[in-house]
């Protein structure tokens, strides 16, 4: 089934076996949408859709009530989300997105895990254009007629659809993500996950041993407890 089939089973797999972690990247985004728009989801987009997430992957209801509460306290801490660049073994852009509560631990773990699977870190800038920044959303698929979906959402930003299995999914521009929420929310369809993706503007394609290496490195920044997100240019499509 190939290259990006395997690797996708191999990452939900991770995904399951990690679910400790998967909660508590998604109390940090609680966090840091409850500092930016107040604890209450009804007047917060960004916290209505770090709750939806949680329950995507199934994150027990009291842990989003204690995260939304200590987010709100005044001894909260303070998470700030920065991105890194660099390159993995044989030329492949690679972006990291992070949250955290200490720059200084972050960025030297960044740099560590660079250097000791064939990689480097970068300087802000040096990879990021070669990516376009995108939202995307996933809904329910069964029932829906996609043409007239997409009549009437693209003067709300979208730009494209999928089929993934049972989800649709919905691409819009990066500054078209609120837009597109409201949208869905005012005709009352269900986002089952959102988010913002980059999608790289070229691919590099590498041999399968080649590829092996990469993989190894992005596994390794997913792990990291500060990382939310690992965004590369190798073609996965075989």
């Amino acid at each position: 089934m190939g290259r990006a089939f395997e690797y996708r089973k191999a990452r939900k797999f991770k995904r399951w076996a990690n679910m400790a972690k998967t909660f508590t990247k998604i109390g940090r985004e609680i966090a840091i949408a409850v500092r930016e728009g107040g604890p209450d989801p009804d007047y917060n987009p960004r916290l209505r859709l770090a709750i939806q997430n949680a329950k995507t992957a199934n994150m027990p209801k009291a842990n989003v009530e204690n995260a939304i509460k200590r987010a709100s306290s005044r001894d909260a801490e303070t998470y700030q989300e920065i991105a890194y660049e660099g390159y993995a073994p044989h030329g492949v852009a690679v972006i990291v997105e992070t949250t955290t509560d200490n720059t200084n631990r972050t960025v030297a773990s960044m740099r560590l895990i660079f250097s000791k699977n064939g990689g480097n870190l970068s300087t802000s800038g040096s990879v990021d254009y070669m990516f376009s920044r995108k939202g995307t959303f996933k809904i329910a698929a069964e029932g829906v007629d996609v043409e007239e979906l997409e009549l009437e959402l693209i003067d709300y930003g979208l730009e494209e659809t999928a089929l993934d299995e049972d989800q649709l999914l919905l691409y819009t521009g990066f500054e078209d993500f609120g837009a597109m929420q409201k949208a869905l929310e005012e005709r009352e369809i269900e986002v089952q996950e959102a988010g913002l993706i980059r999608i790289p503007t070229h691919t590099k394609t590498l041999a399968d041993q080649e590829a092996e290496e990469v993989i190894r490195l992005i596994e390794v920044l997913e792990d990291d407890e500060d990382v939310v997100n690992v965004f590369h240019n190798m073609d996965m499509s075989e």
